[in-house]
């Protein structure tokens, strides 16, 4: 089996693409009221502690989220997923990068749901007791 550890890349420029999209998909999906379900395959860990050694020995976070987190001239499409990196990121400071869960969890409404699935049990472990975590709205 690939062993793959997110926390090498997380935030990096796929990451930044990857989750634009997501939250693109999200918020065209909640235009309609009908509730939805959010399945996440690849759950990893949830959030990524942007100091920690894997982060810092590839770097790769800056040369994605930390290049656009604080820009005041991005596309207007990028501002739900910009309002999570910040939300996560209070003090100003990039310290975290939130993954696909905690963006989806984030984004979705009362009456939406989510469910995620990892194959790394302790990867899975941070995520859910992450996502379960009380949801407080950004802004």
């Amino acid at each position: 089996m690939l062993s793959y550890r997110h926390s090498f890349h997380a935030g990096n420029h796929a990451d930044v693409l990857k989750h634009t999209v997501q939250s693109l998909i999200i918020e065209s999906l909640k235009e309609k009221e009908k509730p939805f379900l959010y399945l996440d395959t690849h759950a990893g860990a949830g959030r990524y502690q942007l100091s920690s050694e894997h982060a810092e020995r590839t770097g790769e976070y800056l040369e994605g989220i930390a290049r656009i987190w604080q820009q005041d001239d991005l596309p207007a499409e990028l501002e739900p997923y910009i309002s999570v990196v910040q939300h996560f990121n209070r003090s100003g400071q990039l310290r975290y990068y939130p993954g696909s869960p905690l963006i989806a969890r984030q984004l979705l409404r009362e009456q939406d749901s989510l469910q995620m699935t990892e194959t790394a049990s302790q990867r899975f472990s941070a995520a859910a007791r992450r996502v379960s975590e009380r949801r407080p709205r950004p802004g």
